[in-house]
Parts: C-alpha cells; sequence; structure tokens
C-alpha cells in the first residue's frame, strides 16, 4: 500500500500537492480561499481539484443557486403597486369602472391596461360586463390582504435578492405569478464548489509529501548550460490512458468513391463525366429506351421546368438514326419500336436517372479501342426509405475493342469485384439496352450469402449504330451507396448522409482493401 501512495504522490502535480495540503489545513475551504493562500489562480485550483478526483483522492461537489431579485419594472411595481392592484383599489370605493377612464382613474400608464385587466380576470378579481369592469366578490376579499405575487414583490424590494430553493411555499407561488411576468424578475446562477478528502487522499496526507518546483519541459538554454542535471522532474505515468484522438478523414462515401476511382485508373481506364442535368436524348433516347416506356413518367424521373429543354446534338445524321432505330430498327436488324419518334419528347431536361448517358456520349466522341468509367450522382423520384433515397451514386465502366466478347466482360468484372474485396458470381438478367445481360452478386462471409451488387452486359446493336460503334462494347456499373452498406455493414441507407459523428469517428481511416 505504502509504495502505491508513495508513486502516486510523485507523480502529484505542485498544484494538486497546495490543494491537498490546504484542504488539511481546513476541509471546508472553498476555491476561493484555497486560490488566496495558495497564489494559484482559480483556473488552476479548479484543474488540480479535477485531476485529484479523477484519481479519486478528493471528491468534487458541485452546487448551483438560482439568484432572485427585481428588475427596474419589478422594482416600481413593488413600490406603487401592480397595475391590477391599483385598478382593485379603485374598484373598492367605485365597484364598477367603463373602460374609457380606467388608467385615468388608476392613474396606470394607458399601455399598462391590457395586461391589468388579464390579471384581473385571471384572478377573478374583476370582470368585463359590456365594456364595463366590475368588481367581484373574490375581488372585494383580496382588497384585504396581498397575493402570493405582492409578498414576493415586497421580500425581493426589502431584501434586493433571495435564493430561488430558499423560499417558503407562498413565496414559490408567487415566483411562478411573477416569473410569467415579462421583464419582472433577473433570474442568475451561481455555481459553488466544495471538496472533500476521501480515504486516498487522507492515506498520500498521512505518509506526507513536500512541496518543490519540477521541470516538465527542458529548455534549450537549461540543456546547453547543463542546467537540466541539477533539476528536480515529475515522473510520467506510462501507463496512463492516452486520450483519445480523432484525426480527419475522408466521409467514407468519397473514401469508397476514390477507391473505385483508383481501382479504375490502374486497371488502364479513362474517367469522363458530364452534367447532372441533361436532354432525354442522351439519358434515355440514346440508349433505345422508347419514349413511352414506365422509367420516363413523372413518377420516376425529375422533369426540369428552368431550363424545360435542352438542345438536341448538332449531328443531324446522329438524330435521325437515333429515330430510326427508335421507329423501325434502322440498320440493325431489329423491328425497333414501331412507333413515331418525337424530337419534342428527346428535348426535355431532365435530372439524369443514371451515369450511362456519359458512356453514349463518350462513345459518340471517340474512337475505339476504349476503357473508359464514370462516377456520378443520380436522381430517381424514389421515396425516402432504409434502402431508397432519391440522390445517389452510380459508377460504370465500359470496353470497346475489336473482338470483345462476353467473355471479357466476365473476366473485366471478376478482375473489377476482386479489387474491391469480393467473391463474385453471376447470373442471367435483363437491361433494356443490353444483350447478353447479367447481374453481379458478391459473397459476405459473415452473413453466409450471396448479395445483388451490380449489373451488366454487351451494349445492343440499337445503342451502338446511331453513335457510329462497328465493334462490341461491354459496360457495368454499381449503386456506391449499395457498397458502402455492405462495406461498413449498415442496414439503413440514411446513415451515410446524417451527420452522426460518433459513427464517424469511429470508423477505421482504412479499410484494410489492397488496391
Amino acid at each position: 500500500m505504502s509504495g502505491d501512495i508513495k508513486k502516486t504522490i510523485n507523480e502529484l502535480h505542485i498544484y494538486e500537492k497546495k490543494l491537498l495540503q490546504e484542504l488539511e489545513k481546513n476541509s471546508n475551504a472553498t476555491p476561493e480561499e484555497i486560490a488566496e493562500n495558495t497564489g494559484m489562480n482559480i483556473k488552476s485550483v479548479m484543474s488540480a481539484a479535477g485531476s485529484l478526483a479523477a484519481k479519486e483522492i478528493i471528491d468534487v461537489e458541485k452546487d448551483i443557486d438560482e439568484i432572485i431579485s427585481l428588475t427596474d419594472d419589478g422594482k416600481s411595481y413593488a413600490e406603487f403597486g401592480l397595475p391590477e392592484r391599483r385598478i382593485l383599489d379603485v374598484l373598492v370605493a367605485e365597484e364598477e369602472i367603463p373602460m374609457g377612464e380606467l388608467a385615468a382613474k388608476s392613474e396606470i400608464d394607458k399601455k399598462d391596461t391590457g395586461i391589468a385587466i388579464g390579471w384581473l380576470n385571471r384572478k377573478h378579481w374583476a370582470k368585463v360586463d359590456k365594456g364595463i369592469i366590475k368588481i367581484t366578490d373574490v375581488g372585494i376579499e383580496s382588497a384585504k390582504k396581498l397575493g402570493d405575487d405582492e409578498k414576493l414583490l415586497k421580500h425581493l424590494f426589502e431584501t434586493e435578492s433571495v435564493i430561488k430553493d430558499r423560499l417558503n411555499d407562498d413565496l414559490l407561488e408567487g415566483f411562478k405569478l411573477l416569473n410569467n411576468r415579462k421583464n419582472l424578475l433577473d433570474a442568475k446562477k451561481n455555481t459553488s464548489h466544495s471538496f472533500n478528502i476521501l480515504s486516498k487522499g487522507q492515506d498520500i496526507l498521512d505518509e506526507g509529501f513536500t512541496i518543490k518546483q519540477q521541470a516538465t519541459q527542458l529548455t534549450h538554454q537549461q540543456l546547453k548550460d547543463e542546467e537540466w542535471k541539477n533539476l528536480e522532474y515529475r515522473p510520467y505515468d506510462i501507463n496512463a490512458e492516452a486520450p483519445t484522438v480523432f484525426p480527419g478523414k475522408e466521409h467514407p462515401l468519397r473514401r469508397i468513391i476514390e477507391e473505385i476511382r483508383e481501382i479504375f485508373l490502374n486497371l488502364g481506364f479513362t474517367e469522363s463525366n458530364r452534367p447532372v442535368l441533361d436532354s432525354a436524348f442522351w439519358n434515355f433516347d440514346s440508349l433505345f429506351q422508347p419514349q413511352d416506356h414506365a422509367a420516363r413518367e413523372m413518377q420516376d424521373t425529375f422533369y426540369v421546368k428552368n431550363p424545360l429543354t435542352c438542345d438536341l446534338p448538332d449531328d443531324e445524321n446522329l438524330v435521325a438514326k437515333t429515330a430510326n432505330v427508335h421507329e423501325n430498327g434502322g440498320d440493325t436488324g431489329s423491328l425497333g419500336w414501331q412507333y413515331k419518334w418525337d424530337e419534342d419528347v428527346a428535348r426535355q431536361s431532365v435530372l439524369r436517372t443514371h451515369t450511362t448517358g456519359v458512356s453514349t456520349k463518350y462513345l459518340y466522341e471517340n474512337e475505339p479501342p476504349f476503357k473508359m468509367f464514370s462516377v456520378g450522382r443520380v436522381f430517381r423520384r424514389e421515396t425516402i426509405t432504409y434502402k431508397h433515397l432519391p440522390e445517389f451514386h452510380q459508377v460504370e465502366g465500359i470496353v470497346g475493342a475489336p473482338g470483345i466478347s462476353y467473355q471479357n466482360l466476365l473476366g473485366t468484372l471478376e478482375e473489377f469485384y476482386k479489387k474491391l474485396g469480393f467473391e463474385v458470381r453471376f447470373r442471367p438478367a435483363y437491361f433494356p439496352y443490353t444483350y447478353l445481360s447479367t447481374e453481379c452478386e458478391v459473397y459476405l462471409e459473415d452473413k453466409g450469402a450471396w448479395i445483388e451488387l451490380g449489373g451488366s452486359g454487351m451494349f445492343r446493336p440499337e445503342v451502338l449504330e446511331p453513335l457510329g460503334i462497328d465493334v462490341p462494347v461491354l459496360a457495368f456499373g454499381l449503386g456506391i451507396e449499395r457498397l458502402a452498406m455492405i462495406r461498413y455493414d449498415i442496414s439503413d441507407i440514411r446513415m451515410l448522409y446524417k451527420s452522426d459523428i460518433k459513427w464517424l469517428r469511429e470508423l477505421p481511416i482504412t479499410n484494410g482493401i489492397d488496391l
């Protein structure tokens, strides 16, 4: 026991020793008295007290008193009476007063008459009948005695201030009444602290200690002059817990986006992007999506009023070929959708519902071979739930070159998901603008289940032919928020957009995946 106490004493700061020494002399000493006797400032006294309390050497008790006093208006009411009391005094003599004569007869300001009438009614001292204020039986009885609020006014006027917790029941009821009125009472909180020596603290005092200055930081001059050899050093506990540090770091969603971007760049892809506001032509028509498709309805797509429309591509040949593909399949051998394609529908302004419009624009502007990826926000008219948002992120990649096949698609996907740290498998699927099409499922070991994470396929000839692409093109993509939910094991997608500082702080800085 003695060894532990000596170790504790050696680790005490000089301020902690001074505080303990003062409490030994006077166990009831206040922080202010300790500061005066030791030459320490209040901040140092309280800091030392907090440190000693954390070590279970002393106990710190905190008392908060609410001090009540009168404002200038309150003092005026205490001296001359509440407005309703002054009216009541007149009513006792006259029994009733016309509303128009109220201020003059009671000698109160006109601005106070409305307040006074309200309190006369609330206290049941008087009632208003056809513009006449008449005294009640309660008013006649109350004229002979002070109300609880008036008693408190008088008490505060005489004593200047009181501690709220020390008011008796009558004065406490008076406080409740006066506190409902504006600018009559002034309430301030006074905080006081007291210290109690615990058994460990008493053991330290029984053991005894000396107070002398200790070095906690060496200067260049002390090292140069070798003065450090003669200094007394305060021991440090190397086993003490260090404070938790929360370093700055990327938001988890941004971290995943950058991870995906790095994977694509390392695989030799080029990044491309377009504005989130786009024409229906690039968002829908260039992908061979019919103009009466359900996905184009207002229930699924955000249409924009300003600008109401977007320009079609300058290339009339591109627009004509797109129209032909929709109407009769063009030169692809397809029958198309067998309807009359409408340029006005294609001009509609939309918030992009996917990033695939970036891919078709890239195909139109570039010659194969190419490897391109894009990352961006997309928008759909979804009801916000634990798994759906109207705004989220999507990433996709395309590869186009002579001889590219469905097998290349599967190989590319396997490599991509491997880089993300997943085992992947494929199953047949349907997407409007790809054929063959497949969905990608990744295996989650902790859940023992396969989870669908992305879609892919080979672009249909009806997409490629109007864009002037005569080589196969594979395409694949996924929703980044869904990946984030799997990565960070969260069941509610909204967590990614909440300002939950505790969750954000506790997330590891790295995800442990080798890129």
